[in-house]
């Protein structure tokens, strides 16, 4: 049984949900996001300032979209109140990053600059030239976007130059031996 489904999402104030068929509607103070899920395996309601989340059978195609229809409309709900952002940090003598409108220009080692076309929905912000922060109110959208910033130029494991997330741990690994 999945232990995230049998957990309601609250709905916060200033925050709308509604429920079209196999579609979910969330309205909040940051924007509008919309997606579908299985309505045939799962039920969704909304009631008493809460999202609940219930499987239609007992069959493991309906149990599996239980959790993960719970964790969309919760990623939803945060999304349009806090949103979220993920930062990249950039390691390398001279590496660096530098935002020019809506594209972002990456020196990355390459005999050429990497010009990054920002997609619409997404904010980028370079505080630095070694920092890079992507924010949005769509958390797939978001993620998808530092990878594909991070996968021009992923760290390496010897001196632990390139783009890699604020968090990462890079092992490191011991040069040759004469």
């Amino acid at each position: 049984m999945s232990r995230i489904g049998k957990k309601p999402v609250p709905i916060p104030s200033g925050v709308e949900v509604k429920i079209d068929g196999d579609t979910i509607v969330v309205k909040g103070p940051k924007g509008q996001l919309e997606t579908s899920f299985l309505g045939d395996l799962v039920e969704v309601v909304v009631e008493d300032n809460e999202v609940r989340v219930s499987p239609r059978n007992n069959g493991k195609p309906a149990r599996s979209a239980w959790g993960l229809t719970r964790s969309l409309i919760n990623n939803m709900v945060t999304g349009v109140t806090e949103g979220f952002q993920k930062k990249l940090k950039i390691v390398g003598v001279g590496y660096r990053a530098q935002l020019q409108g809506r594209n972002l220009k990456l020196n990355l080692g390459f005999s050429h600059d990497v010009i990054y076309e920002v997609p619409q929905d997404i904010d980028v912000q370079v505080p630095q030239p070694t920092e890079i922060i992507v924010s949005g109110i769509d958390k797939q959208k978001v993620g998808q976007v530092a990878a594909e910033i991070r996968a021009w130029r992923p760290p390496e494991p010897y001196k632990g130059k390139g783009v890699r997330y604020e968090d990462e741990y890079i092992f490191r690994k011991e040069g040759k031996k004469k």
